[in-house]
């Protein structure tokens, strides 16, 4: 019998099949060709059937293979359900939901502290680090009148606004040579000036020499509290790094951000040397090592399908701490090698910026131990320490099975991090410290200094 060209519901001269656009002849165990776009059940049908080498019939036989094409067979269907892959991915996406689902709990029950607007201006001079300074000019604008001027410019913006102080981010790098020149002109004014260093101790050999210019002198590494002071910076004080929540936040990724272990920074050489000793571990996982300079390993052609060269920007780098299961932090190395100018070799007991950022992700975070470190967060409670390539290898392997306990630990760390550790808190005690209270609140006392 010659194969049918028909319509059901349809004339014959309306027939896609019939007509120069019929898309062709199609496989000889397709039996039917289906109208898929999306309609409303009463309206689905089948627009076009072309039967192969057999009678066109009516009724439940066409509806059954109408459902078989389109949804497939009950017996594909638990083979799919029942497959590694489904599984997998079932689990997978539990566990994202989990980790989401907490945090955005932890979020709902822990909002971010108060920030009450006070009657000072504040000039602010950004170093040209995005998390940071977005951080401290969005605290800054709730809690005063702010003013962000360019490094090149701050004698000129201070004559023309008269701010009641001047905050400097890091004053380093980018910074012009006048510099110093600047700001004695800002305090012949009669504003006050301060300088919050977050570079330390790593460029010790500039930040000392233009510490001593400024009133008041900030500085995230605790143990150059009293390096300062020894160089005539009567008002030094030790105040830590924070996460701008706006920008660090949980969020649910694409599966191209998703990975075991994730690293993102500088080659520095300790952390070549960390990742040269568990390059074997490594190579059976799924990890993402980002940055520049990593040629450098002596096992690069091994892990080189793992490295991202270059520059990630911040929105990016976010991405990736969300969809990694462990984030390793690894403090760079303090010694004057070639990677920093820690000239006067002074020491770093201070956690990094990175400390607050991956947490703020909701993210497990595997750091080495920094002295600091307890004082903001419970290790093994609320983020993972290492000490060594091989105990850093054994607790990656251990969180990896337990993924459950992994989350939890990370949606710890998240609330700690959350409540405690706003830039809106650090710019608070600050302005605190520098005389700029907010009228409204009761003296603070002599509170927090530490030296």
């Amino acid at each position: 019998m010659a194969p049918f060209r028909g319509c059901f519901r349809m004339p014959p001269d309306d027939c896609p099949a019939n007509q120069a656009t019929c898309p062709g002849p199609i496989a000889p165990n397709w039996r039917l060709r289906m109208d898929m776009r999306p309609r409303p059940v009463r309206e689905r049908r089948i627009y076009c059937i072309r039967v192969m080498n057999m009678p066109y019939k009516r009724g439940q036989r066409a509806r059954r293979i109408r459902r078989r094409m389109r949804y497939g067979s009950s017996r594909i269907r638990r083979r799919m359900r029942s497959g590694p892959y489904h599984a997998a991915g079932r689990r997978q996406g539990w566990l994202e939901g989990w980790r989401l689902g907490a945090c955005r709990r932890i979020a709902d029950d822990t909002p971010p502290p108060a920030a009450r607007r006070r009657p000072w201006r504040v000039m602010y001079v950004p170093q040209g680090f995005d998390a940071i300074d977005r951080g401290v000019v969005a605290a800054l604008g709730e809690t005063t009148h702010l003013i962000v001027a360019p490094q090149a410019e701050m004698l000129s913006y201070a004559e023309i606004y008269r701010p009641d102080a001047v905050l400097v981010m890091n004053g380093l790098h980018t910074f012009p040579a006048n510099q110093r020149e600047q700001v004695e002109g800002i305090r012949r004014l009669g504003i006050k000036t301060a300088i919050w260093f977050v570079d330390d101790p790593y460029v010790s050999g500039d930040s000392a020499e233009i510490a001593p210019s400024y009133d008041y002198v900030f500085t995230h590494e605790r143990s150059c509290v009293q390096r300062y002071v020894e160089l005539g910076c009567a008002q030094a004080y030790h105040l830590p790094l924070a996460a701008d929540q706006e920008l660090f936040r949980p969020m649910a990724v694409d599966e191209a951000y998703r990975t075991d272990i994730c690293f993102i920074g500088v080659a520095f050489r300790n952390r070549v040397e960390l990742f040269d000793s568990i390059a074997g571990f490594l190579k059976d996982k799924k990890v993402l090592i980002a940055g520049s300079h990593w040629d450098r390993m002596s096992h690069y052609g091994q892990l080189a399908k793992f490295v991202r060269s270059g520059w990630i920007e911040v929105p990016e780098t976010v991405k990736y701490y969300n969809g990694a299961k462990i984030v390793i932090n690894m403090h760079r190395t303090t010694e004057p090698l070639s990677d920093n100018k820690n000239t006067r070799h002074w020491e770093g007991h201070s956690v990094n910026p990175r400390t607050f950022e991956i947490a703020s992700c909701g993210t497990l975070q595997l750091t080495d131990l920094r002295p600091e470190l307890p004082e903001y967060y419970r290790v093994g409670h609320e983020m993972a320490s290492f000490s060594n390539p091989r105990e850093l290898t054994e607790i990656i392997d251990y969180y990896l099975r337990n993924e459950e306990e992994r989350l939890k630990v990370a949606a710890r760390g998240y609330r700690r991090t959350r409540a405690e550790h706003t830039f809106v808190g650090r710019v608070t005690r600050l302005l605190d410290t520098m005389g700029l209270a907010d009228p409204a609140q009761p003296p603070a006392g002599e509170g927090w200094t530490v030296g």
